[in-house]
């Protein structure tokens, strides 16, 4: 039991990573509290979960909801442990096809929805006399730089940073507050869809075709990735902070073998 009596508060519960991530949590001993902003998708999942497990309706790139929300997980169960900000979009295009709309939606979610996250939910975590951690899902986009979704990478290198900003700062606050980003590469959810269907194609073949880039094999199942975030989450990594953990089948550890 992993989390045993912590409340964790985890954003886009309603599908892919963030779903499994409350799952998951809940099986390792924690209060979930499913957020994402399909109010349907949230209650599913909650309902699923049982009675370790309630559901918010959550706009991440809204900061008077974050408020909104934290005031209520206090009210509701009196302290917060753990923010996983989950929650994210993605949208293809390069430096020079980037579409303006998809950029800022990339930036609002993926960057500015985690800023919120961790700005709301440390405060949440320390005043209300919580111990844990803030997990921000980031990519292997966040570390490199594919010409095809200039965007993304962007929104995601900010979140890498981003994160050991927080953890820095909760260092030198004394804070009992970690702060860790999570890089997966391809991931096997209904992320992919739009994706699969700008190329005509199903997910199936689109991840069979993402699997070849992979050393090990195959994209990332959900639970993959939400057994970092558990991980990075839970006391076992107590001495972590500011690191950027990897998921991804060793797709980063260099380019393939070009010697006989």
């Amino acid at each position: 039991m992993l989390l045993k009596r912590k409340i964790a508060l985890v954003t886009g519960g309603a599908s892919g990573v963030g779903r499994a991530t409350c799952h998951m949590m809940a099986g390792e001993g924690a209060g979930v509290i499913v957020a994402d902003l399909d109010e349907g998708g949230a209650a599913k999942t909650a309902n699923a979960i049982g009675e370790a497990a309630f559901p918010i309706t959550l706009d991440v790139s809204d900061e008077r909801m974050w408020v909104q929300a934290c005031a209520h997980i206090v009210e509701a169960l009196g302290r917060l442990d753990i923010v996983a900000n989950i929650a994210g979009i993605g949208r293809g295009g390069s430096i020079e096809d980037t579409d303006m709309d998809d950029w800022n939606a990339m930036i609002a979610v993926n960057l500015t929805g985690t800023m919120l996250g961790c700005k709301h939910g440390l405060k949440t975590i320390v005043t209300s006399g919580g111990r844990g951690a803030i997990v921000n899902m980031s990519s292997i986009g966040g570390l490199v730089g594919p010409s095809d979704i200039a965007g993304y990478c962007a929104s995601k290198g900010g979140v890498t940073t981003l994160t050991k900003s927080v953890a820095m700062h909760c260092a030198e606050k004394g804070y009992p507050v970690r702060c860790l980003s999570i890089h997966p590469t391809y991931v096997d959810t209904e992320m992919l869809d739009p994706v699969a269907d700008a190329g005509g194609i199903s997910r199936t073949d689109l991840t069979a075709g993402m699997a070849k880039l992979v050393p090990m094999g195959r994209v990332a199942a959900a639970d993959d990735v939400a057994n970092a975030v558990v991980f990075a989450a839970s006391d076992r990594a107590a001495m972590m902070s500011g690191s950027a953990l990897l998921v991804d089948g060793a797709q980063l550890a260099g380019p393939p073998s070009a010697h006989f």
